[in-house]
């Protein structure tokens, strides 16, 4: 028995997964400013269910093509359970969260607190899943959770204050964080694009009924929602469909670390968009968020 070491030899990443990653990056990030663009005609909670269902719309062609496949119906029949509670936790839920603190928060400062979400899934990893956590991890929480106390006690005029809406957010990054666990231990086996696709056959027909007893579909052909409604749809087929799709290739073409460094760029692209849309960002704010990436880039290192 040999007891020398393997000679791991680098490799570079393949340029389709920068470019994959730059669209996600790009995408997600604006995804705060597109929520603020919708709302300009649809309300919260038309925003959050819209975008869902027009997610669905997204996945419907990949969704009958599968439903044709005895083995994916199998699969889905005997996970039903898990896709639905993944499903409410993992999309619904954050989707209202989200509409409702984009109608009274800065686009940026939304983005920034969105880069919670591999912290939560940590804590809760460690808590309720057995994971272990590592010293360097632990002081990486510990640094996001400080930055987003930051952003949560400081209003959006700079003054000390309880931010209730900052915390929508980070109450939808819980959520995120727990259905990340959920999907990796119940739902990982599945093939990606099926376990995403099916998500959305559960979350989309809730958002469905939600919108039904609105004045949703009038709004949708009322000329002057022109603008609003392509946001949305930008936000359910791009934000929701087809990144989901991207940052899964972006796993199988380089790592989940290098997928996962997507949450360093997302708040930077937000706060560019709420620069330009002319949102006031105090210093106490710039520096919640660059405590909340410090930590991130602790969790990732380690």
């Amino acid at each position: 028995m040999t007891t020398e070491e393997p000679v791991v030899i680098p490799q570079s990443r393949p340029l389709l997964a920068w470019v994959l990653l730059c669209a996600l990056a790009l995408v997600w990030g604006s995804s705060f400013i597109l929520i603020k663009r919708s709302l300009g005609i649809f309300p919260p909670e038309q925003v959050a269910a819209g975008r869902l269902v027009f997610a669905l719309l997204f996945f419907s062609p990949f969704l009958v093509r599968q439903s044709q496949q005895s083995d994916i119906r199998v699969m889905v029949r005997h996970r039903w359970v898990a896709l639905l509670a993944s499903a409410i936790i993992g999309f619904v839920i954050p989707a209202f969260l989200f509409a409702e603190a984009g109608a009274h928060l800065n686009s940026s400062l939304a983005g920034a607190l969105n880069s919670l979400s591999p912290l939560f899934t940590l804590i809760l990893g460690a808590v309720f899943f057995g994971q272990a956590l590592r010293l360097k991890q632990v002081a990486g929480i510990l640094l996001g959770l400080a930055g987003s106390l930051l952003l949560v006690f400081f209003s959006a005029t700079g003054s000390f204050q309880i931010n209730g809406y900052a915390l929508l957010i980070v109450l939808a990054t819980i959520c995120y964080g727990l259905n990340t666990n959920l999907i990796g231990r119940y739902l990982s086996h599945l093939p990606a694009l099926v376990s995403t696709a099916w998500l959305f056959a559960f979350a989309g027909p809730i958002a469905l009924l939600t919108l039904a007893p609105t004045d949703f579909f009038n709004r949708v052909v009322d000329a002057h929602s022109s603008w609003s409604l392509w946001a949305l749809v930008t936000l359910g087929v791009f934000g929701s469909g087809l990144m989901s799709i991207f940052f899964n290739r972006v796993m199988q073409l380089a790592s989940p670390l290098f997928a996962a460094s997507v949450t360093y760029l997302i708040p930077i692209v937000a706060l560019m968009w709420g620069v330009l849309d002319g949102e006031t960002i105090y210093l106490i704010q710039f520096a919640g968020m660059g405590v909340c990436l410090i930590g991130i880039w602790l969790v990732n290192k380690s």
